[in-house]
């Protein structure tokens, strides 16, 4: 049998890793968006923080407009993944509901690059930017409020505009979270939680367990 080519070997090599190399270039990508923000960032510091080549980044992304896309994409599932998880440990629409608003702060306050990146570089960039983190927020809403309404069908709650209710705590948490990534108040994160929690449960006539009847350390 004749031997593969020496260009047909390279081609296979390049092949399999293509997803590792996209990887790493999203990655350096958080990384530099985060630190120099959108518009002061080039597609060479991308290039230079992934250590690959300008051919690598344009082979998987068009532009930086397209990376920056692509990296809220990303971030967004991973969220959404996380926050899914949480979830699907408890029993009970406002165990689940509540489980949604713990695991939302607890990601970002340990990720705080994610957060300044979905909430603050990719705020008034565009239409295209602006559609895309709306549909990010519509589906967090979403989340909430198919628990909420479940809340409201098992009478854990009184009924309520749900679609409204969902929307208004996602903006109350997304002002905390901006809050605290450009004053670093509270420190850490996770201290806004019991009071948020409390406010936001009794805006649902929910009732408000404290973190010891729940079961949190």
């Amino acid at each position: 049998m004749p031997r593969s080519s020496k260009a047909e070997n390279v081609g296979k090599v390049d092949g399999r890793a293509r997803p590792q190399t996209r990887e790493r270039i999203l990655e350096a990508a958080a990384e530099v968006f985060a630190e120099k923000g959108y518009y002061a960032t080039a597609v060479d510091d991308i290039v230079k923080a992934s250590n690959t080549s300008k051919g690598s980044f344009y082979n998987f992304f068009p532009s930086k407009q397209a990376i920056f896309l692509a990296l809220v994409d990303r971030l967004d599932k991973r969220v959404v993944e996380r926050i899914e998880a949480a979830i699907a440990k408890e029993r009970g629409a406002l165990r689940k509901v509540d489980a949604a608003l713990r695991a939302f702060l607890d990601d970002f306050a340990r990720h705080r690059r994610l957060a300044r990146i979905l909430l603050i570089e990719a705020a008034g960039l565009g239409h295209a930017f602006n559609e895309r983190l709306f549909a990010l927020h519509t589906r967090f809403a979403r989340l909430v409020q198919k628990h909420l309404q479940s809340a409201v069908d098992e009478g854990s709650i009184p009924p309520i505009d749900t679609e409204l209710a969902a929307f208004a705590w996602l903006g109350a948490v997304n002002e905390v979270v901006l809050r605290w990534l450009y004053t670093g108040k509270p420190e850490p994160l996770e201290k806004a939680l019991p009071e948020l929690r409390t406010l936001l449960l009794r805006s649902i006539g929910a009732p408000v367990e404290t973190e010891k009847e729940r079961g949190q350390p």
